[in-house]
């Protein structure tokens, strides 16, 4: 995928087959020392995985409204390496790995440069508005395998 492909300036864009949604870290996105307040991280992954099926025209509105289908976060496992503090600029690095029937692993980082700040993997699962799972629509796979490893997180470096 080629760095030039982007949905606009709070998008991100893709480079060598990754997501990399750029942030600022705000005042309020950190506790009293100045630093990223933990919980704030998992804000930070999501809209990474947003952007991403953003600019691979997926938008959660559509995939909803158009298609019924539903993300939900079925597991999450975050370590937490380094701290980010106020007024830096990290980014949120984001990948598929292994795509199932009706769910499929994300993996991202927080970096700050090449230094890996925050390091997550989660199973995130596709349900109709029943809340029953429903599979994964073929052309969001199609779309989604442009930024899949193809692995699972699981194997590499977090034990679930």
């Amino acid at each position: 995928m080629s760095a030039a492909l982007s949905g606009g300036p709070t998008s991100g864009h893709f480079s060598e087959g990754v997501h990399v949604l750029p942030l600022r870290i705000y005042y309020e996105d950190t506790d009293a020392a100045g630093i990223v307040y933990y919980a704030n991280w998992l804000r930070f992954l999501e809209r990474g995985r947003t952007e991403l099926l953003r600019l691979l025209g997926q938008e959660h509105s559509s995939l909803r409204d158009e298609r019924g289908v539903h993300w939900v976060v079925r597991r999450c496992t975050v370590d937490y390496l380094k701290p980010a503090r106020l007024d830096e600029t990290i980014e949120v690095v984001t990948s598929c790995g292994e795509l199932r029937g009706a769910s499929l692993d994300m993996i991202q980082q927080a970096r700050r440069g090449e230094e890996i700040l925050v390091r997550a993997s989660l199973v995130v699962a596709c349900m109709g508005a029943g809340g029953r799972p429903v599979r994964l629509p073929q052309h969001l796979r199609t779309a989604l395998a442009q930024v899949s490893s193809g692995g699972s997180p699981r194997s590499r470096h977090i034990q679930v």
